[in-house]
């Protein structure tokens, strides 16, 4: 691998990181119960009054963690999903996976009721049915016999099976109880509801076993990026191996999906940001797409909690604000 592409990785991801940290230290300290940024380490350390812990770790942290934890999987989501599809509009909010786990999520919530505890864990595998489920029929929807997998005809397909399944979620909740019809709502605004720490517990083994994985297909996810004949004449499995990663991308979706609600463009914007930086090779690209995924959802947060009273603006909404041109303008590209 080149060193000067190498450096030039290094750099951004220290650059990012900083990036990062500095957004996450903005959002701590900013909000409707106020936190002094003078008391942000001594209350991390232990030493703040019951308000400033409170406000810390019940309010604040949680929410940033799941937050950040979401974009990342968002965005390595996104980044495996252009690489198997050799499409850069993929994402997995925009091609309907995201549709198919609020769907299930919506089904489960509404008629299977579980206990609190064991819900906040069951939700990620719901999420994941839904998703797989839908992704294989997009798959198969989107699949010529001749031709193999078509990427503009993926987007349509997972447009319209984004359309259908929010339809079937208003036509659940147009009969549901009040307060489970709220939840849903803002599920479907993208606002991020799982705001306490078993979410961070529920969302953070996906995210340690699924991004050590993409690393290590990432010759794999190059070859596929390039062409399929490519891929088969270095004696690659391409149906095996685009199934096997486009599980993870479905897996890393749902997982984010169901403590966030539907956000979307965040696995459009993170990778081709990072993509357009260091090149294409995903061995370099990935660590930074996940870094610029986790701060994007955390900024659009931080702005959409801040910006309206008293319950803010969706970070969903916020991040379609920014990601709706971005979309536009890759279409009109293509």
């Amino acid at each position: 691998m080149n060193p000067s592409a190498l450096r030039r990785q290094r750099l951004l991801l220290v650059s990012f990181f900083l990036l990062l940290l500095g957004t996450i230290i903005v959002g701590t300290g900013i909000g409707p119960a106020s936190l002094s940024f003078d008391r942000l380490l001594p209350t991390l350390l232990g030493n703040g009054t019951f308000k400033e812990d409170f406000i810390l770790f019940s309010i604040r942290l949680p929410r940033i963690i799941i937050t950040v934890l979401a974009g990342m999987a968002l965005a390595l989501s996104g980044a495996i999903l252009q690489g198997v599809t050799r499409n850069e509009l993929a994402d997995p909010g925009i091609i309907g996976i995201n549709s198919g786990a609020g769907a299930a999520i919506a089904l489960f919530y509404l008629y299977f009721p579980v206990d609190a505890g064991a819900f906040i864990y069951l939700l990620p595998l719901v999420a994941f049915a839904g998703a797989l489920l839908t992704a294989t029929a997009i798959y198969f929807a989107a699949h010529d016999k001749r031709f193999g997998l078509q990427p503009v005809r993926l987007v349509l397909t997972g447009v319209g099976f984004s359309l259908a399944l929010s339809g079937l979620m208003i036509v659940l909740i147009s009969s549901a109880d009040r307060r489970k019809v709220d939840f849903i709502a803002k599920w479907l605004a993208g606002n991020v509801w799982g705001t306490d720490w078993p979410f961070i517990l529920a969302l953070l083994p996906w995210l340690v076993v699924l991004f050590p994985f993409a690393l290590y297909k990432a010759n794999r996810l190059n070859l596929l990026a390039l062409n399929e004949p490519v891929a088969i004449g270095v004696g690659v499995n391409v149906a095996r191996e685009r199934i096997v990663l486009l599980l993870a991308a479905v897996a890393l979706a749902a997982a984010a999906v169901s403590v966030t609600g539907g956000i979307s463009f965040v696995g459009l914007m993170a990778p081709h940001i990072a993509r357009a930086l260091v090149g294409p090779r995903h061995q370099l690209f990935l660590p930074i797409a996940v870094l610029i995924g986790g701060w994007l959802l955390v900024f659009a947060d931080t702005i959409g909690r801040n910006i309206a009273s008293p319950d803010g603006v969706p970070a969903g909404i916020v991040v379609a604000l920014i990601g709706a041109p971005y979309f536009l303008y890759l279409l009109l590209k293509r």
